[in-house]
C-alpha cells in the first residue's frame, strides 16, 4: 500500500506542464493570471458563504450554503494547482484535490435533489408580496367590521335607551291616567255639590264667596286633570282632517300680542302644507304652551320661531323616532334661550318634572304635549343645549285627503283657545 501511494507521488519521470506550452511567456503567464484570478474569485465566494450562514441563523437549508463553499474552496484549489503544475509536475497532489473536488460537488448534487421540491416550495418575492397585500385587505376589512359593529352596539345602546325611556313614559302615563280618571270622577261629584250649596247658600256673602273659591279650586283640579289625561293619552278628542296651519296662523296671530316686549314670536310656515287628522283646540293649546315655556326661558328676551314642514319618508328626524316610516307634517317651536342639559332633556316629558321655582310651573307642559302628539299618532322630540336654545318638534302623521276639504273643516272649527297661563 506504501509502495503504491510512493509510485503515485514519485514524479522523477515526469515533466511540467509549462514544457507543454515550450515555456513560451504569453502562454504560461495567460494560464497563471486566468487560474489566479478564477481561484482568488473562488476563495472569495465561500467566504461570503460561511458569513452569510453564520449571521443568518435562521435561514433555511443552512448546510447546503456550506456545501456550497468546500466545493468551490475545492475548485479553487485546483486551479491554484494547475498554476503549480506549469512549474512543478505534482500530478498526483493535484489529482487527489480533484478528487477531492469530484467528491465534494457529488455529495452536493446529491444532497440538492431531494431539496428541489421544498426549494420550489418557498414562496417567491412577489408571492410573498401578494399574500402581504392580501393580508392587508383582511386587516383594513377587519377593522372596518370592528368599526361597523362598534357603531352597531352604540346604536343599540340608543335604541334601548329610547326603548326604556318609552316604557317608563307608558308606565307613567297609565299610571297618571288612572289616577286622573278617578280624580275626575270625583270632581264631577264635588262640582255638583258645590252647585247645590251655592243655590241653598241664601244670601249669605261669605258662605257665596267660599263656594265660589271652592268652584275655582275645582276648576283648576279639572284643568290640571285634563293635562293628565292628555299626558296619559286618554283625554277625549275631537280629531279632524285640518290644514293644521290654519289654527298654527289664528294662535300665532294672538301670541305675538300677548307674549310680550321681550319675546319676539316669527313664523316660518311651509307653503303647501299637508293635511293631518288632529283636534284643532287642542293643537292650538300644544303650540301655545311651547311658546309660553320657550319664552320663561328667555329672561332677557329673545326669538321663538314657529315652523312647519313637510318630513318625508326615511328623513333623519323621523328615523331617529320610534314612529313607522311614512310622511309626517312637522311643527317646530325654537328659542334661543338658556336651553336644557342632556339629563333634564331626558326627563322633559315626564309629568311633574320642571325646572321653574315652585310656584311657577305644573311641570304638566311638556307632557301635555307630549301625550296630544302621541295619542294623535305622532310624538314628539325635544333638541336642547346649555346656552344655545331648544327646539321642541312635533310630528303629526299625513292624512290623506284633499286640500279643499281641509280648508272648509278648519274655517267651520278652528278658534283660537284662551292662552293658558305659564306652565
Amino acid at each position: 500500500m506504501l509502495g503504491s501511494l510512493q509510485a503515485l507521488f514519485d514524479n522523477a519521470n515526469l515533466a511540467p506542464h509549462g514544457i507543454c506550452l515550450l515555456w513560451r511567456p504569453e502562454l504560461v503567464w495567460l494560464h497563471v493570471a486566468s487560474d489566479a484570478l478564477i481561484a482568488i474569485a473562488y476563495f472569495s465566494i465561500p467566504f461570503v458563504l460561511a458569513l452569510f450562514v453564520t449571521k443568518r441563523s435562521d435561514v433555511e437549508f443552512g448546510w447546503v450554503f456550506w456545501a456550497f463553499a468546500i466545493f468551490i474552496l475545492a475548485c479553487g484549489t485546483t486551479h491554484i494547482f494547475g498554476i503549480w503544475t506549469l512549474f512543478y509536475p505534482d500530478y498526483a497532489l493535484e489529482g487527489v484535490v480533484k478528487a477531492i473536488t469530484a467528491i465534494a460537488s457529488l455529495a452536493t448534487a446529491i444532497g440538492l435533489l431531494p431539496l428541489l421540491p421544498k426549494a420550489l416550495a418557498i414562496p417567491s418575492p412577489s408571492q410573498l408580496q401578494h399574500a402581504n397585500d392580501a393580508l392587508q385587505l383582511q386587516i383594513r376589512e377587519r377593522e372596518a367590521a370592528v368599526v361597523a359593529l362598534q357603531g352597531e352596539q352604540e346604536e343599540r345602546v340608543r335604541t334601548e335607551d329610547k326603548l326604556r325611556q318609552l316604557q317608563k313614559t307608558e308606565a307613567i302615563g297609565l299610571l297618571t291616567a288612572g289616577i286622573a280618571h278617578d280624580f275626575n270622577n270625583l270632581l264631577t261629584v264635588i262640582t255638583g255639590g258645590l252647585e247645590r250649596a251655592k243655590r241653598f247658600a241664601g244670601e249669605s256673602p261669605e258662605l257665596r264667596r267660599a263656594l265660589e273659591l271652592a268652584q275655582t279650586g275645582t276648576g283648576r283640579a279639572a284643568l290640571l286633570t285634563k293635562r293628565l289625561l292628555a299626558f296619559g293619552r286618554l283625554q277625549p278628542l275631537a280629531p279632524k282632517v285640518i290644514n293644521a296651519q290654519e289654527p298654527l296662523e289664528l294662535t300665532v296671530d294672538t301670541l305675538q300680542r300677548t307674549l310680550g316686549e321681550r319675546a319676539r314670536l316669527v313664523a316660518n310656515l311651509v307653503p303647501e302644507p299637508w293635511s293631518v287628522m288632529v283636534d284643532p283646540h287642542e293643537l292650538q293649546s300644544a303650540i301655545v304652551n311651547l311658546c309660553l315655556n320657550s319664552r320663561d326661558a328667555m329672561p332677557d328676551g329673545g326669538n321663538i320661531v314657529v315652523s312647519t314642514r313637510n318630513v318625508t319618508k326615511g328623513d333623519r328626524l323621523i328615523a331617529n323616532t320610534n314612529l313607522p316610516p311614512g310622511d309626517y307634517f312637522e311643527i317646530a317651536v325654537s328659542d334661543n334661550g338658556q336651553g336644557m342639559a342632556a339629563d333634564v332633556v331626558a326627563r322633559a316629558f315626564d309629568p311633574f318634572f320642571t325646572t321653574k321655582p315652585v310656584g311657577q310651573g305644573s311641570g304638566l307642559g311638556l307632557s301635555q304635549v307630549h301625550g296630544f302628539a302621541r295619542q294623535s299618532s305622532g310624538t314628539a322630540t325635544i333638541e336642547s343645549a346649555l346656552g344655545i336654545g331648544t327646539t321642541v318638534r312635533v310630528f303629526l302623521p299625513r292624512a290623506e285627503v284633499p286640500a279643499l276639504q281641509e280648508s272648509e273643516s278648519v274655517q267651520s272649527s278652528a278658534a283660537v283657545v284662551p292662552l293658558a297661563q305659564p306652565i
